[in-house]
C-alpha cells in the first residue's frame, strides 16, 4: 500500500476505478466542502443492463443554490427514484452469479430515505468496503482543499465515466457481454455481483 493519501469526491454507487483506489490505499480523504458541481458521479452512476449502459441519477436539492457545498446537498424524494433504481439494478443483475448473496444489504440502503446525499453515499461506500473486504479508512475534509497538481488529487480523474488516465479495466464476465461486449468501469456493484469474492483481487490488479 502506498503512503500517499488520495483526495476523492463523494460518489453514488462508485465506479470500479474508484473502489480500486480504496483497495490499494490505507486511507483516503473525501472532499465535502467543495461547491457541488452539476452532472458528475457524485450523484449518478452507470450500470450494465439488457439495453446496454444505463445511467442512474439521484435527484438532489441545493438549499443555497449554486453555492451549496456538497456536505449540504439534500436528496429529493418528490419522485420514487430509489424504487426505480432498485428495480433497474434487480433487472440488470438478477442473473448475475452473486446477486442473491449481496442484494439484501444494498436494497435496504437504497429503499431507505436519506436526507443528505453524503450520508447516502457513505452508507453505500461502507457496504461496498465490507463486501469487497477492503480495509480502507474513510476521512472527510475539514475545509475546502483547492485543486492542485498532486498525483493523489483524484477528484477530476475519477469523475469521468471511463476514468481519465486510469488503467483500462480488463474484461470479466458480465450478464449481457454476449450481446454488447464488455462494458468497462461500470458501478462497482457490477463487479461485485459478477465476480463475488474474486472482485477484491480484480481491484488490486488495476
Amino acid at each position: 500500500m502506498t503512503t500517499n493519501i488520495p483526495l476523492l469526491s463523494t460518489a453514488y454507487l462508485p465506479s470500479i476505478h474508484y473502489m480500486a483506489c480504496l483497495a490499494t490505499h490505507e486511507r483516503v480523504v473525501i472532499e465535502q466542502h467543495e461547491t457541488f458541481p452539476k452532472q458528475t458521479f457524485r450523484n449518478r452512476t452507470v450500470i450494465a443492463t439488457g439495453n446496454g449502459e444505463l445511467m442512474l441519477n439521484v435527484p438532489v436539492s441545493k438549499p443555497e443554490g449554486n453555492h451549496t457545498k456538497t456536505c449540504n446537498v439534500e436528496v429529493s424524494y418528490h419522485e420514487p427514484w430509489n424504487v426505480r433504481h432498485w428495480r433497474a439494478i434487480e433487472s440488470a443483475y438478477n442473473a448475475a452469479p452473486y446477486f442473491l448473496y449481496y442484494r439484501d444489504g444494498l436494497e435496504n440502503i437504497l429503499l431507505r430515505e436519506y436526507r443528505m446525499l453524503l450520508a447516502l453515499n457513505h452508507d453505500i461506500l461502507s457496504f461496498l468496503l465490507e463486501k469487497l473486504k477492503i480495509n480502507c479508512t474513510i476521512e472527510y475534509s475539514s475545509e475546502y482543499l483547492p485543486m492542485d497538481d498532486r498525483e493523489t488529487d483524484l477528484r477530476l480523474s475519477l469523475t469521468a465515466k471511463h476514468g481519465q488516465n486510469m488503467t483500462p479495466c480488463p474484461p470479466y464476465s458480465q450478464v449481457f457481454d454476449s450481446r454488447y461486449g464488455f462494458m468497462p468501469n461500470m458501478s462497482s456493484i457490477d463487479l461485485l455481483f459478477n465476480l463475488g469474492p474474486e472482485a477484491r483481487q480484480y481491484l488490486l490488479c488495476l
